[in-house]
């Protein structure tokens, strides 16, 4: 790495210096990109696309430099921040606590360390949790449709979408740049819309800028369609729309609600099947220990959407703990898989249309509540 005249790196005890890591200038996907639904507003990020430099690996590099004498007294995190601005302020402040950093050649691990004029600091910079997450992955993805323009796939249970804290590696998104040589050219890949990691079922991502512009516009528009297949206690009417706008809970960020303030949500539910006495895994059984099948088409793609409405009418999804759904029939995650999508070609403008069957664990659960042969799509 090289030197730098120490009159050109001045300390910035403001705001931290700009980062370079592709991480830190992406949008937080914990923040309001984690969970079901809610396309990402990708604004002018579909036209300019992103760099295929910025998915390469970030490697670990070796700063060597001697303290000047107008850097005489200065703390160490705030010199490393002048010598090594691709690194965010927090980030050189952790490497100093992990014992990253020697001043004349002892390891130093307090960041508001004062130097001296001509000490020898050596500190190894490794890269950002964050930043090597945007890279390519082999996985076996469960692709259940793809041409030169999009893929369909089937997400099982488990599968995080979008890297974000606590998931840096082994998503979607991280097969998608491994699956095709375009994914490092698009917007997150072009993931368009996401499920929850304990969400199964289809998703549709576009291989094109041209693709991820149509089909962003057409999932705004409403005119792609989705119909969920879901278990929750309680015992709906045969067929009901629920209309109640969504926003985040006021208590914990991490939950949705039904709020006055949140964005306009619409679902159509149809009951299929009701079973009764149903013993809760936890002991509590609630809504009378009643457990129904429902079918749930969305108007609207709001986070957590089904989750949100379902239980503001008092059905909770079964397993789905953060919104009061207590396990139940073997089943030890949400009981929601996105089981239909029909969507017009973003390029070639015919009809699609894809099912996708429960998965094992919620098939076996649905089987036991209706009986009509409605356990598969």
């Amino acid at each position: 790495m090289s030197k730098r005249p120490d009159h050109q790196n001045r300390s910035r005890t403001g705001s931290p210096p700009p980062s370079g890591t592709l991480a830190e200038t992406l949008p937080d996907p914990s923040a309001d990109w984690a969970d079901d639904e809610d396309p990402p507003d990708h604004g002018t990020a579909l036209s300019d696309g992103l760099q295929p430099s910025a998915f390469m690996p970030p490697r670990t590099e070796v700063l060597s430099d001697t303290v000047v004498s107008a850097a005489h007294g200065r703390r160490l995190d705030q010199w490393l921040a002048t010598l090594a601005p691709t690194f965010s302020r927090s980030h050189l402040q952790h490497l100093v606590e992990q014992g990253c950093v020697a001043v004349d050649g002892k390891v130093v691990t307090t960041p508001s360390r004062k130097l001296q004029a001509g000490q020898a600091v050596v500190a190894e910079l490794r890269p950002t949790p964050q930043s090597q997450a945007f890279v390519p992955e082999s996985m076996d993805l469960p692709i259940v449709f793809e041409d030169e323009h999009l893929i369909v796939v089937n997400k099982p249970v488990g599968l995080v979408v979008h890297p974000a804290a606590g998931h840096w590696q082994g998503t979607l998104m991280n097969g998608l740049l491994a699956h095709h040589a375009g994914a490092v050219l698009l917007p997150r890949a072009g993931i368009v819309h996401r499920l929850d990691k304990d969400t199964s079922g289809l998703m549709v991502v576009g291989k094109t800028l041209q693709a991820c512009t149509a089909l962003t516009r057409a999932i705004a528009a409403r005119e792609v369609h989705r119909q969920y297949r879901a278990l929750a206690w309680g015992q709906p009417p045969e067929a009901l729309r629920i209309e109640a706008p969504i926003g985040r809970d006021l208590v914990s960020r991490v939950r949705m609600a039904v709020s006055a303030s949140g964005k306009p949500a619409m679902t159509d539910v149809r009951c299929l099947g009701s079973l009764e006495a149903v013993v809760a895994d936890a002991g509590k059984t609630p809504a009378g220990g009643v457990v129904s099948a429902v079918e749930c088409t969305l108007h609207t793609g709001r986070t957590h959407q089904i989750r949100v409405h379902l239980a503001s009418r008092g059905w909770p999804l079964l397993a789905d703990a953060l919104y009061g759904g207590t396990p139940a029939l073997g089943l030890t995650r949400q009981a929601l898989h996105a089981a239909r999508l029909k969507l017009v070609h973003p390029v070639l403008g015919q009809e699609l249309a894809f099912e996708a069957p429960l998965p094992p664990d919620m098939a076996t659960a649905w089987a036991q509540v209706v009986h009509n042969g409605l356990s598969s799509v």
